[in-house]
């Protein structure tokens, strides 16, 4: 799973909306199984607890989640995505690798998962899009003038030129 492509983006994408990502440990990336026209993935996230959810003495502990998507590929359903997102434990470091043996080894994969330290997987995510505002030449217009789509039937402007608007 180290090559780049759209669903593992979409994957790391879909961790980072859960979970607050400059508190992501470390990532364990498991293959995707592909299977029957589906395409499903799973990885275990360590994350750093915040002070205000620690315990007292807790210091140094991980919420360790398991992540899951399944993608259609095929049929009637093909690009329904899915994503879930559970808490496992609360643990150190050491014990998250314990935790993605046993998922390794129930899962009956061969191959060693991906991992990711936190700063690579912030570095994996895609980045944000820049806003076509920002990219336009700079115009004559007011800065309070809002931009108008060259769409014929753009829904955000039709909302936005309703009569008594």
């Amino acid at each position: 799973m180290k090559e780049r492509n759209e669903t593992r983006e979409r994957f790391l994408s879909a961790i980072s909306e859960k979970l607050p990502v400059e508190h992501v440990a470390e990532v364990h990336l498991f293959q995707p199984l592909k299977q029957g026209g589906t395409e499903s993935g799973v990885a275990v996230v360590a994350v750093m607890e915040t002070a205000e959810s620690r315990e007292p003495g807790a210091e140094g502990r991980l919420a360790v989640y398991t992540a899951r998507y399944r993608l259609t590929q095929k049929g009637p359903e093909r690009g329904k995505w899915e994503f879930a997102l559970q808490v496992d434990a609360d643990a150190p470091l050491v014990t998250v690798d314990k935790v993605v043996q046993g998922v390794q080894r129930r899962s009956g994969d061969a191959e060693e998962p991906e991992r990711l330290s936190g700063e690579e997987f912030r570095e994996q995510l895609p980045k944000p899009a820049t806003p076509a505002s920002s990219r336009a030449a700079p115009s004559s217009a007011p800065a309070s003038a809002s931009p108008r789509c060259s769409r014929r039937r753009c829904s955000a402007c039709a909302i936005r030129d309703r009569p008594g608007q």
